[in-house]
């Protein structure tokens, strides 16, 4: 049964006939193509016309996340847990952080290494 469904970067979506669990990575619009990573880690690009006959449906980002990377440990992963950055540290401007003043400006006729510049012949 042909989907519905649009296709949206960083949604999941399952094969209904397959059952291979999917996330769109890229939407290419001008080249009409629609770029996804199985959770395996392999790679698909397709059709943007040839999604719409997909029998496909969205799903859950999956508990375990760690499909594409090849033979992590579990242990590996008590590095990234709950002590890292959340979405809420991202979120913080940039214009927040503001740069050290100068101390002073450098010579107009002093290049980086202190020595002047060579005269112009008349």
């Amino acid at each position: 049964m042909p989907t519905d469904a649009d296709p949206i970067v960083d949604n999941w979506y399952q094969h209904l006939d397959k059952g291979q669990k999917f996330k769109v990575v890229a939407i290419d619009e001008p080249a009409g193509t629609v770029e996804i990573q199985h959770f395996d880690g392999d790679l698909e690009g397709v059709e943007l016309e040839a999604w719409y006959r997909l029998d496909v449906e969205p799903i859950e980002e999956p508990e375990d996340w760690t499909g594409p990377l090849d033979d992590i440990e579990r242990d590996a992963l008590a590095s990234y847990s709950e002590n890292g950055m959340g979405k809420e540290d991202w979120a913080v401007s940039m214009r927040e952080i503001k740069p050290e003043p100068e101390t002073e400006a450098p010579d107009e006729d002093e290049n980086d290494w202190g020595e002047g510049r060579p005269e112009e012949e008349p």
